[in-house]
């Protein structure tokens, strides 16, 4: 599908509301309701949208330390990839996990409630997961820029 500017402005107005009007977002973007509305739904079926969901404040729920680790394994084979990754997913704490290039096979970033809770984490889970063979840890100081995806 090619998108033209009509259908970045969908993008866009989407990304900053997600529960904004079908008449609201045809208004911002120029159509009347029903061709805007086609257009979503033709977002959605390509894949372009992916979901819709709140962005919760990890902080608010008591989450307010976030840790970023890198992890080496001792072999990167798919076997091993594929045990990590199925550990991870078991991880409430891991919130983000990315397979890399470069000197680490994983980066990973952490919610938990304190440094105490990373460090139960760190070493009561994350060193007990098989194939782990390194790990470095940063913690942020504050982000600086989030933005949800990238558009046009």
């Amino acid at each position: 599908m090619n998108l033209d500017q009509i259908d970045y402005k969908i993008l866009k107005e989407l990304q900053d509301d997600a529960r904004i009007s079908h008449q609201e977002l045809s208004d911002k973007v120029g159509l009347s309701a029903s061709p805007c509305a086609r257009r979503i739904r033709k977002l959605e079926a390509e894949g372009y949208i992916t979901g819709y969901g709140a962005q919760i404040e990890e902080a608010k729920m008591g989450f307010g330390f976030s840790v970023f680790v890198s992890v080496r394994l001792d072999q990167q084979v798919d076997g091993r990839l594929v045990e990590f990754e199925k550990e991870v997913r078991l991880c409430p704490e891991i919130v983000e996990c990315w397979l890399m290039t470069g000197s680490f096979d994983y980066l990973l970033r952490l919610s938990v409630e304190s440094l105490d809770d990373f460090e139960r984490f760190l070493t009561r889970r994350l060193t007990k997961i098989p194939g782990v063979a390194s790990i470095e840890s940063s913690v942020p100081i504050r982000r600086v820029k989030h933005q949800p995806a990238r558009i046009r």
